[in-house]
């Protein structure tokens, strides 16, 4: 009787083992799909701010589909360590469209506005409201893409803004009107700025003056080199340049909120490596000052 009584201890032990054993792999496994979907098809974002009103509100959190453009790979390591990286891609299954809104990484970082950087942990939710080969302008406070007649953004804010502007409450309201390039050539702020051509990966623009100017940054970025004018020539380091061939796409991007909100009006162009994803739906909302669930947001799509 004894015997038996050990040997049914011990197969009870065991079958307690092999169970946390299992459960431990079912956790291990669910862990590394749910990394997998993070890095390749799927990430959520909590939106801090309300550059995005009314689209998105602070204390939304939101689904960023990444199979559009495909997901990015890159050391990460060497990202937060400010690095050189370089940024791969596995195949998308669309494009990103005018008025979608997106989720990037901020192109610059320290605040230097002089130079193109990537910061692994900084992310910006915006509007693209223009592509790689568009002619880009605002009128009037009014986005516009030469040759489309699509509204861009919110058109309504856009109004409230040239509103302020004819009545000389703008600036009153801390509201910066000047824009990029934030050079003594160009007259652009936020109500007139443009028009400006947004490249997208292959072409050729001629290097004078004034493209230096609009695109100095991203070609430093992409040459890792310096751009410099002396009199009529531009030159690249120590080699002289005529026409620039662009290595990557490029966005313009604006927040709904165009009050408040910092994006390519006040910085300029979105490289496309920096782009994580298109943002779909809100999954779950909290309003941040009573900390209750707004549940009339709950899996709202995002347009």
């Amino acid at each position: 009787m004894q015997n038996s009584n050990n040997s049914h201890t011990k197969r009870g032990l065991g079958w307690y083992i092999d169970k946390i054993l299992n459960l431990f792999l079912m956790l291990f496994g669910a862990a590394l799909i749910w990394i997998f979907l993070q890095v390749i098809c799927i990430a959520t974002f909590k939106i801090p701010s309300d550059s995005m009103e009314p689209s998105l509100l602070a204390g939304d959190n939101i689904l960023v589909n990444k199979c559009v453009m495909g997901g990015r790979l890159f050391n990460v390591w060497d990202a937060l360590e400010g690095k050189d990286i370089h940024i791969s891609r596995l195949p998308g299954l669309g494009k990103i469209k005018r008025n979608d809104v997106i989720v990037f990484n901020f192109p610059y970082s320290k605040q230097r506005w002089d130079s193109v950087a990537f910061d692994v942990m900084k992310y910006y939710v915006k509007r693209c409201v223009a592509l790689p080969g568009d002619t880009f302008e605002i009128k009037d406070a009014r986005y516009k893409v030469r040759g489309k007649d699509t509204s861009l953004g919110n058109v309504e804010m856009q109004e409230t803004l040239m509103g302020l502007a004819k009545r000389g409450k703008a600036e009153e309201l801390g509201i910066v009107m000047r824009g990029y390039p934030y050079n003594s050539a160009f007259t652009w702020d936020i109500v007139n700025l443009g028009p400006l051509y947004i490249p997208a990966k292959g072409d050729n623009l001629k290097m004078d003056s004034i493209h230096v100017i609009l695109y100095k940054n991203i070609i430093e970025w992409e040459q890792k080199k310096k751009l410099f004018v002396r009199g009529d020539t531009v030159s690249l380091n120590d080699s002289v340049i005529q026409t620039y061939s662009f290595i990557e796409n490029y966005y313009f991007v604006a927040g709904d909120k165009v009050m408040n909100s910092q994006d390519s009006r006040y910085w300029g162009l979105l490289p496309e490596p920096f782009i994580v994803g298109k943002a779909v739906r809100i999954w779950k909302s909290v309003d941040n000052s009573t900390d209750r669930i707004r549940w009339n947001r709950i899996f709202k799509k995002i347009e």
